[in-house]
């Protein structure tokens, strides 16, 4: 019996957000960790959306956004979060265990789909830190297969411990039962590393700019195309901000879900 076993904490009610009990939880690292939750029978989102999760704060629940790191088809809602030693909620996030309740918004929103981009012939999905999330959501969706025929996942992180998934991502995904077989085809995973050493390091802008992200298994044009690149992004402010000016210097217009573009950004983004 485990000494240290405590009852699941429970939530009151609130009108507006659903309760859901925490399935598992996974600590990459100590400022890593992934966690799952039940996903409501009516709840429905889009691949590369996000939705408020949160805990009970004083007097009103402490609410963040979290993109969902599971699959439209999944029975249950996958997240990846930093810890943050101060931090309102990730201080406190990072202590659930299977069993525990956490608040979660009815309406998941955001820019990261593929129906706002155009159609094109690859995506890439550049991300750091946490922000790798979404696009494991994104990768996991038969649809993105059929829009695109590359995908590519480039995920920075300062050390190699951060690279979460990468087990599962260098498989190309193989235990997922809907895209295992295209992922084998299309799927590309490059992950990258800055401040440890590494077979592949450096910041994303420089694998762009000496040419390394379009070496094999990656085909096609030696550069960023607007004509037939799409692009994802999903990572620090200042990550975001200087691909939203490259891009646009490259003739990359950002897309919405009112007015489809050849890139789109996240700017709700936790760590």
């Amino acid at each position: 019996m485990n000494m240290h076993a405590r009852p699941p904490i429970v939530l009151p009610e609130h009108p507006a957000f659903q309760t859901a009990a925490v399935r598992w939880v996974k600590h990459w690292n100590e400022h890593l960790f992934s966690f799952a939750i039940e996903r409501p029978a009516s709840f429905r989102f889009r691949a590369g959306e996000f939705v408020m999760i949160g805990l009970e704060g004083e007097g009103k629940p402490l609410m963040r956004a979290y993109s969902i790191a599971s699959p439209t088809w999944s029975d249950e809602l996958e997240f990846l979060s930093i810890k943050v030693e101060n931090g309102p909620l990730t201080s406190r996030l990072q202590l659930i265990q299977p069993g525990d309740q956490i608040y979660l918004g009815k309406k998941p929103t955001g820019t990261l789909v593929a129906d706002a981009l155009l159609p094109g012939k690859r995506l890439f999905m550049l991300s750091t830190g946490t922000g790798l999330a979404p696009f494991l959501s994104v990768a996991r969706d038969p649809d993105t297969y059929e829009r695109f025929e590359q995908l590519v996942i480039v995920h920075s992180t300062r050390r190699v411990s951060d690279l979460a998934y990468h087990d599962e991502l260098t498989a190309q995904l193989a235990n997922d039962p809907l895209v295992a077989d295209q992922a084998l085809l299309q799927f590309h995973y490059i992950p990258t590393v800055t401040r440890e050493p590494f077979r592949t390091s450096g910041r994303i802008g420089q694998l762009i700019e000496n040419g390394w992200l379009f070496k094999a298994p990656v085909q096609g044009h030696p550069e960023l195309n607007p004509e037939t690149d799409r692009i994802m992004l999903c990572g620090s402010n200042a990550m975001i901000k200087d691909f939203a000016q490259m891009l646009e210097g490259h003739g990359f217009e950002e897309g919405s879900n009112a007015n489809p573009g050849s890139f789109v950004l996240e700017r709700a983004f936790v760590g």
